[in-house]
């Protein structure tokens, strides 16, 4: 199995990214977060990876953190959750701010994301709101926000604030997602925003 790649960047669109190793061209499906996180085409890249084995293809998928490739294999593993699905909620929320929704019990919030409908996100959090305590960030801090209704409401909060001001709920959600969980709704609000304006 394929578990990561370290080569050239030389191509990206909204879905996908070839990374040259070699002088083999690796295209591999993506996620909107990892897109983001890439480096400038040419430079040099490394991406943990996924190699999806199927009768008539072999799909790679490639992630910019452990954390999103863990939480990747997470959503494939419940019943009816597919990869393209696991790629499309991973595009709209990072995996800090997907495992506060799914601790909180916050089905409806991720729906949000391109086709997950209500019965598939209550799926979601039935089955992973006790799994998803076992992942980390990549600065070693426990994501277990499970019994801490404050943590999840300034969270919340935060990204409802942002939306508000004109971002997408991904905007939003991967900018919050990305910072500490305990910091009250109105720092979380500022250091978002800090984010986001490094991005334009």
């Amino acid at each position: 199995m394929i578990a990561s790649l370290r080569g050239t960047l030389i191509y990206t669109d909204n879905m996908s990214a070839v990374v040259e190793c070699s002088g083999v061209g690796f295209r591999l499906s993506v996620t909107k977060n990892t897109l983001y996180r890439l480096p400038q085409k040419g430079q040099e890249v490394f991406l943990y990876t996924y190699l999806a084995v199927r009768e008539d293809a072999l799909d790679l998928y490639g992630f910019i953190s452990e954390d999103e490739l863990e939480m990747f294999r997470l959503i494939t593993s419940v019943s009816g959750v597919g990869a393209k699905i696991g790629i499309a909620i991973l595009s709209e929320f990072s995996p800090e701010q997907l495992t506060v929704y799914i601790a909180g019990g916050d089905a409806k919030a991720i729906t949000a994301a391109s086709g997950v409908g209500i019965k598939l996100a209550q799926r979601l959090v039935l089955e992973l709101k006790d799994k998803v305590g076992s992942i980390e960030n990549d600065s070693g801090i426990d994501l277990r926000p499970a019994g801490n209704a404050e943590t999840f409401s300034s969270s919340k909060e935060a990204v409802a604030a942002l939306v508000s001001l004109g971002y997408t709920q991904g905007e939003a959600s991967l900018a919050v997602g990305r910072l500490d969980q305990s910091l009250p709704a109105d720092e979380l609000i500022k250091q978002a925003l800090k984010s986001l304006a490094r991005r334009i």
